[in-house]
């Protein structure tokens, strides 16, 4: 197992499990993590914006990359906070002759830090996400740290908090113990389980299946 570091965030003193830096990045992933990626921050007003799809714990990005595309009159917020993820997003959706944004990524926002900092900040208050998605957090499998696992009923009341009326909160996982631990979390909520029929998504963390399940188990949220 790779070496966990231990975050201390300062909003709230929250804390966050895990990598924030892996291998050192090409000398273009620094540039675009220096350079473009300050430009794709998110920004909230509060003015009608267009609807707006958040991914937390992107990855590498491969499953927000389809989001854009497929959402393209949409915005679209990941949040990440493994710089390594990061820098492979912005290469994806740069161009390798000039690093501009490509067109067909233009609506890609990036959040680089603990998603819970982005959701507490008084700028995003008032935000509402028309979906949010979470696919295969670390299930933190041993029993001394389960408290570190993401998907608490804190935790799913904070994002009910920032869901559309009509949103959705759709979460995956290959942890089958982790999905059922997560389906008694959402019982002391204000969500219910609408949906646990959905095709597999294929990611690179989907396709490692750590687990060494047969599929992975996926559930949309509601609050209606």
């Amino acid at each position: 197992m790779e070496k966990q570091e231990l975050i201390h965030l300062e909003q709230n003193e929250l804390r966050s499990f895990g990598r924030r830096h892996g291998k050192k990045l090409s000398k273009r992933k620094k540039y675009l993590v220096d350079f473009i990626l300050p430009t794709l921050a998110p920004i909230f007003t509060k003015k009608s914006q267009k609807p707006t799809i958040l991914e937390i714990g992107f990855g590498n990005g491969e499953h927000l990359l389809e989001l854009s595309l497929n959402n393209p009159d949409n915005i679209i917020i990941g949040a990440e906070p493994f710089i390594n993820g990061v820098a492979s997003l912005l290469s994806a959706i740069t161009s390798e002759t000039d690093n501009s944004i490509k067109k067909d990524f233009s609506n890609i926002k990036i959040y680089p830090d603990d998603v819970r900092l982005l959701l507490h900040d008084k700028n995003c208050e008032n935000t509402k996400f028309a979906q949010i998605w979470i696919l295969h957090p670390d299930p933190w499998p041993k029993a001394r740290h389960e408290k570190r696992r993401l998907l608490n009923s804190d935790f799913l009341n904070l994002l009910s908090n920032h869901l559309d009326t009509n949103g959705n909160i759709i979460i995956g996982t290959d942890h089958w113990e982790y999905y059922e631990w997560i389906q008694e979390q959402v019982k002391t909520t204000n969500l219910k389980i609408k949906s646990t029929d959905l095709e597999t998504i294929h990611t690179r963390y989907q396709l490692k299946n750590k687990a060494c399940t047969s599929t992975p188990k996926y559930m949309i949220l509601s609050k209606n």
